[in-house]
């Protein structure tokens, strides 16, 4: 499963082209569809620009994907910068009315237990963030409704895509070393990297058959270094990658 990674936290000054608004974002999610994504994350923005989990906002987001795109899983962020108080942020899941698929959260994160169990009890699927070097995935083994998650999404945080690959493997095997959270038990893996290191831990996915992502939230650049006009050209980028590897595994 590729998944498309519209905006992130980043804004205009990283990317003219950023998709911020509800009907941008609606837009370029029907753009990456066409070209061959199959699930969206996205992050949605206050009038300033800044990522918020408030109702107004995440309502009128999920609204203008869905429609754009019918029928593809919709995610959303949690993220602490969002919201500082794990408990406010519970409190905001549980005021959305236009409801996503699923929402990631990042289990490095104060308070993740909170915001997760809001996520579950409006029936929202989790996305369970695991961040590179942080032990994230012990505390997502020891929340007691850590089997009822979707999704582990792996994320890389080594930049360097020199050693990117090898954190990333050292990240798989962690998980692998933990009960239930691995591919050989009950929930699948996203793997993915972020800037430079972005393309070579995407082929280490393929190469490996795990879900991952693309998008600007990922990376501004194409695998060749020029810059990426839009998420749609990433994700054809992506897909070649994708079916390289199945060519040749």
């Amino acid at each position: 499963m590729l998944q498309v990674c519209l905006n992130g936290s980043r804004d205009r000054s990283d990317c003219e082209r950023l998709p911020v608004t509800p009907q941008e974002l609606g837009d370029a999610a029907a753009e990456s569809v066409a070209a061959g994504a199959r699930a969206v994350h996205l992050h949605p923005k206050d009038d300033t620009g800044a990522d918020t989990m408030e109702p107004v906002f995440v309502d009128a987001a999920v609204a203008a994907v869905r429609a754009s795109a019918p029928g593809i899983p919709i995610g959303v962020t949690t993220g602490a910068w969002t919201e500082s108080d794990p408990m406010r942020r519970a409190s905001l899941v549980r005021a959305w009315s236009v409801l996503p698929d699923h929402a990631s959260v990042n289990w490095h994160e104060p308070g993740a237990d909170k915001v997760a169990d809001a996520l579950l009890d409006t029936g929202i699927g989790i996305e369970a963030g695991i961040f590179s070097g942080t032990g994230a995935a012990s505390r997502l083994r020891a929340w007691p409704r850590a089997e009822r998650v979707l999704r582990i999404l792996a994320e890389v945080t080594d930049t360097d895509p020199h050693t990117a690959p090898a954190s990333a493997d050292r990240l798989l095997a962690e998980l692998a070393e933990l009960d239930g959270l691995d591919t050989a038990g009950r929930h699948p893996v996203l793997l993915h990297g972020e800037d430079a290191a972005c393309w070579p831990v995407l082929e280490l996915a393929a190469a490996g058959g795990l879900d991952t992502r693309i998008g600007l939230e990922d990376t501004l650049r194409l695998p060749d270094g020029t810059p990426a006009p839009d998420n749609a050209t990433l994700v054809l980028a992506a897909r070649r990658v994708i079916d390289q590897a199945a060519m040749t595994h």
